[in-house]
């Protein structure tokens, strides 16, 4: 309870089960109790709340020790507060022995932030305490280096690990080989890797894979290849991340065949694709209008018992209307809805599919889609009727949007002043004096309601209205006086 109610930052609550669990046993409080206070307050950045738990602590019969300590700088480091935890270690050196955890706990800190210089001070002040490092110290100075792109320092660092008889291992070598591959530098990584297998360390999946990942991220596809042949030579089994991003690389190029086949092949070895593989191959299916396949993947899926997710959905709906698929792609949204799964972030989904069918002229299956929504008691808020009101109004419906407008007021939602003023301009177009006096009063009330004066409401939605046709036209324009040639050095200007 503790753990969930701290989770939601309900503090206030945490403290309260803290308080009755003393008045039932004593004994049930526990230093862990206070620790899990501790990393919840650090991350959500209450340093000064985090930091007087262990003053509170002795209130209730539980005195913090070096471990609890340890936890608290830990969560400070690990949350962005490293240099209150620095300061705090200043403070507390006296009150807690410091350990070689609480100094790698700092150095992780600094180097997390990029402040190298603070880091290798840690170190000098760790060797000063009588603390040698060790691998775990020297990794995440390594991957400090290697983030900021301190190449150089990294190796010479490496070659004092192996100095002072701290052999590096492989996530030594896989923190160079990430950050040689980010940068392009596939050659320099492949040196490291075969460094690794000389020097006696062998390479785990996690090495193979970033060493896979790098290659396939440049379009190196076919090393990618005859690294993973001799990972599961070596005895390695590949993950679904090793996987994935051969994957990507396939989908970049636009080559479905291949990305079937390594989901052949991954189920073959008894590596299951999850949501994370299946995602990508039905989004090129999609793109590249083979809805079949698409939902012939998203049945494997199922039958493989994965549930798919709300990325899933989202994929297949766009993926759907896109290529025209307007019936597939409404019942992928209604499924999506009955599963509980819309809310506001999916808003460009909806906006997409609602503008796809109204252009297609089929204003009763985008009735039934926005049916759908309201029946199923999703929550709206204003930005959901609006884009539900622009569709219609801009492909012609302006009665419907009206009608539209309405219900939304009805269920307490005012419409922004430019939907107002857009809608009052497509009344008097249609001369339709009755609507516009039923809007315009439901407005007055509802303004008043919000201490707001109608006169102002309007101005504003005027003043919005023609901002925006100015900007379109404005687009329009630069678009048309855009020159279609560019200069190019040493050569003619080309159309």
């Amino acid at each position: 309870m503790i753990k969930s109610l701290a989770k939601m930052r309900q503090f206030g609550a945490v403290w309260a089960i803290i308080e009755e669990m003393t008045k039932q046993n004593s004994e049930l409080i526990g230093p862990e109790v206070f620790v899990v206070l501790m990393r919840r307050f650090a991350s959500s950045r209450m340093v000064k709340k985090a930091i007087e738990v262990l003053d509170e602590m002795p209130k209730y019969g539980c005195e913090p020790d070096e471990y609890v300590f340890g936890c608290l700088l830990d969560a400070l480091c690990k949350n962005g507060s490293v240099k209150d935890a620095a300061q705090l270690f200043e403070e507390m050196r006296v009150r807690f022995k410091p350990g070689i955890k609480h100094f790698t706990s700092l150095l992780y800190g600094w180097c997390r932030e990029g402040k190298l210089m603070e880091a290798k001070f840690v170190l000098v002040k760790m060797r000063e305490a009588g603390f040698e490092p060790d691998i775990v110290v020297y990794n995440n100075l390594l991957n400090g280096y290697a983030v900021a792109g301190k190449m150089a320092d990294a190796f010479h660092l490496l070659q004092e690990m192996r100095r002072k008889c701290c052999e590096p291992n492989a996530t030594s070598f896989t923190i160079l080989i990430q950050a040689l591959c980010s940068q392009e530098k596939l050659e320099e990584a492949t040196r490291v890797f075969v460094d690794m297998q000389k020097s006696g360390c062998e390479a785990d999946t996690v090495t193979y894979t970033t060493l896979i990942s790098g290659f396939c991220k440049w379009g190196k596809i076919d090393r990618g290849y005859e690294l993973l042949d001799s990972m599961i030579q070596g005895g390695h089994t590949p993950n679904q991340m090793t996987y994935l991003h051969i994957l990507l690389a396939h989908e970049k190029k636009g080559e479905l065949e291949e990305c079937l086949g390594l989901v052949e092949e991954m189920q073959k070895i008894g590596c299951t694709p999850d949501l994370t593989i299946f995602n990508p191959v039905i989004r090129l299916a999609c793109k590249l209008g083979e809805i079949r396949q698409g939902v012939q993947l998203w049945n494997d899926m199922e039958l493989n018992g994965l549930s798919p997710g709300l990325d899933t959905f989202v994929i297949m709906i766009h993926g759907c209307f896109e290529q025209g698929c307007l019936v597939e792609a409404c019942e992928y949204f209604k499924e999506m809805v009955g599963r509980g799964l819309f809310s506001s972030p999916q808003y460009g989904t909806l906006k997409g599919l609602l503008n796809t069918l109204l252009r297609a002229d089929k204003l009763e299956m985008s009735k039934d889609v926005w049916s759908c929504i309201v029946t199923r008691g999703c929550e709206l808020n204003m930005y959901a009727w609006t884009i539900w009101i622009h569709a219609l109004f801009l492909n012609g419906h302006v009665k419907e949007a009206c009608s539209y407008c309405l219900d939304m007021m009805d269920a307490g939602a005012m419409p922004q002043p430019d939907t107002f003023a857009k809608l009052m301009t497509g009344l008097r177009k249609l001369y339709n004096r009755q609507i516009a006096a039923e809007i315009t009063d439901k407005v007055r009330q509802m303004a008043a309601e919000r201490n707001m004066t109608f006169k102002m409401y309007k101005r504003r939605g005027e003043r919005d209205l023609k901002e925006k046709v100015k900007a379109k036209k404005d687009g329009r324009k630069g678009r048309a006086h855009r020159p279609r040639w560019r200069r190019r050095s040493g050569g003619a200007n080309l159309l």
